[in-house]
């Protein structure tokens, strides 16, 4: 038995708590000695303010980054959608988790829904998003609704849904189903994500290191998913390359087939209230792929059609 003990930095919100504890339980069922470190990074502390307003990219990891350069963990879990796509000198993304159910969900107060429109939201309906992504996407399909920002942990959004601040918000399912909340006050329309693109890498967990942590990579290659990283290599790819952060209005997504054949999907504004552009692009292989679909985007002017109201 691995004597080994790791130090696991995690933000302290029940999501990433939820994240972290079942990456501890991997660990500890390999025989490792796991405890937990909360930081508090600048997107738990600044409340006020979307996230497109907030000074930097990777405002929910850089204080655990900056605890492992410093020594006080060994490992950072993130949410892999928070995480910039390149990593600070000298730390590494050491693996990625299985992937949750990677779509975003609307969900709407009963009694404010409309089952005849385009996601039941009733016309004009007030959405609380602060993703420029979310609100992009949404704006693309439903012109009409009015958005507002919210912010605040998964418990936090729905007890203001609750309370009549909002007609719907949207949250990612993977959030929802790893809290395992309950929802049967609400209506809950679960979105595409062919059709409303997801953020890159949105359901999944990514394991950060030092780079000359040798021994806890190897540890974390055991619980690694490498047919994970396959497609969230392909996305975060595009994203890179697209020069995107968080607060950019991408969403990309990448599936691959039983064959082995890649299939993304990309919606991309220049800014939250812009005309959205799509792409679809298919291939054999992964081989410059992201390159080939952000070059199908720049000549891209498709635009989705519009879902059924179903």
């Amino acid at each position: 038995m691995n004597k080994q003990k790791i130090i696991i930095g995690t933000r302290g919100s029940k999501l990433a708590l939820w994240q972290a504890n079942f990456t501890k339980e991997q660990l500890e069922n390999l025989g490792i000695e796991v405890e937990l470190k909360i930081i508090k990074t600048k997107g738990d502390k600044i409340q006020h303010l979307s996230f497109d307003k907030i000074e930097g990219k990777g405002f929910f990891t850089k204080e655990l980054e900056d605890a492992l350069l410093g020594g006080e963990i060994d490992m950072a879990v993130h949410s892999m959608k928070d995480l910039p796509t390149t990593s600070p000198e000298g730390l590494v993304l050491a693996g990625v988790s299985y992937r949750a159910n990677p779509v975003d969900c609307i969900v709407i107060n009963k009694g404010q829904e409309d089952k005849n429109q385009v996601y039941q939201l009733k016309e004009n309906a007030n959405v609380g998003t602060s993703s420029a992504r979310r609100k992009a996407q949404l704006l693309s399909i439903r012109p009409d609704v009015q958005l507002q920002d919210i912010r605040g942990n998964v418990p936090t959004r729905l007890r203001k849904l609750k309370e009549g601040d909002f007609d719907a918000i949207l949250l990612a399912a993977a959030g929802l189903e790893r809290l395992e909340l309950d929802l049967s006050e609400f209506i809950v329309v679960s979105l595409n994500p062919k059709e409303f693109v997801p953020a890159p890498a949105q359901g999944v967990l990514a394991y950060q290191t030092c780079a000359t942590d040798k021994n806890t990579r190897r540890l974390i290659q055991q619980i690694h998913q490498s047919k994970v990283s396959a497609v969230t290599n392909i996305e975060r790819k595009v994203l890179k390359l697209l020069e995107g952060g968080c607060q950019m209005p991408v969403g990309v997504y990448c599936e691959q087939d039983q064959i082995g054949n890649y299939h993304v999907w990309v919606a991309k504004a220049d800014t939250w209230d812009g005309e959205v552009q799509r792409v679809r692009f298919s291939s054999s292989t992964s081989y410059q792929l992201a390159e080939t679909v952000v070059g199908q985007l720049g000549k891209s002017n498709s635009k989705i059609q519009a879902p059924n109201s179903n």
